[in-house]
This record gives structure tokens, sequence and C-alpha cells, in this order.
């Protein structure tokens, strides 16, 4: 984790709340927070090596292809340089993917969110690899 200064620390917990804010929408498939969370130049890496673009990203959900059921989320860190935030984390879940049946994921995340014109934290970056 960075250096906690006041400034950090508020930064620490606006990438934390946008953590959870991603949990929940991914879980709902609410494409409207998917949409509102990700960046334009977001691209999303999966473990198995498959890349998406913002838009695949949102419909890969609200088309019912990745279902996540349940997500819980351990071992998170944060960093934060400048506008940039680094967050890792082990993602464990329940899924029902379309064509796949119930399932479960534990997987280790790298994300990397950036703090906008607006202001808000918007997520630019993501990889994913199998544990």
């Amino acid at each position: 984790m960075s250096t906690s200064t006041p400034s950090n620390l508020t930064a620490i917990n606006e990438v934390n709340n946008a953590v959870v804010q991603l949990r929940k929408a991914m879980i709902s498939a609410d494409g409207a927070g998917l949409d509102q969370l990700a960046s334009s130049e977001l691209t999303y890496g999966h473990s198995g090596g498959q890349i998406q673009n913002k838009q695949e990203f949102i419909s890969s959900f609200t088309s019912g292809e990745s279902v996540f059921i349940d997500i819980e989320i351990s071992n998170q860190t944060v960093s934060i340089i400048g506008n940039v935030a680094i967050v890792r984390h082990t993602l464990s879940a329940a899924t029902n993917d379309k064509g796949k049946g119930p399932g479960s994921v534990k997987i280790s995340i790298l994300l990397v969110w950036i703090k906008n014109d607006e202001q808000a934290w918007q997520l630019v970056a993501r990889q994913a690899v199998k544990v």
C-alpha cells in the first residue's frame, strides 16, 4: 500500500467503494452500473486468456454469458499513484455461466483504476490468473 496520507486514505476508501460497487454490478448484471464504473478504454483480461473491451465486458453480464451468484473478495491491497489506483485481491465466486451451469472460480485479480475528469474512479484494466 502507498504511504498513508489523508488524501491517500480518502482515495483508498473511494477505490475500495468502487470495488464494492463493481462486485455488486457484476452479481446483479447491472449494465448501467457497469457502464458507469468502466472506462471507455477498458481492457478486461480473463484467467483463460480472453480479452474484452468495455462493450464486450458489459454484454457478457447482461446477456447471461457470465453469471455470478456470489463473489467474495479477500486479501485486497490498494496502492495510489497520483490519479491511478492499483488493486490486487483474490476473488472466489459461485457462477452459473450460460452453457456451463453451476460452478465456482478462485482467481487472483489485478485491477487498475483511474480518476477521471469528473473525479470518479473508473476501471481501465483488469487481469485475472488462476490460483
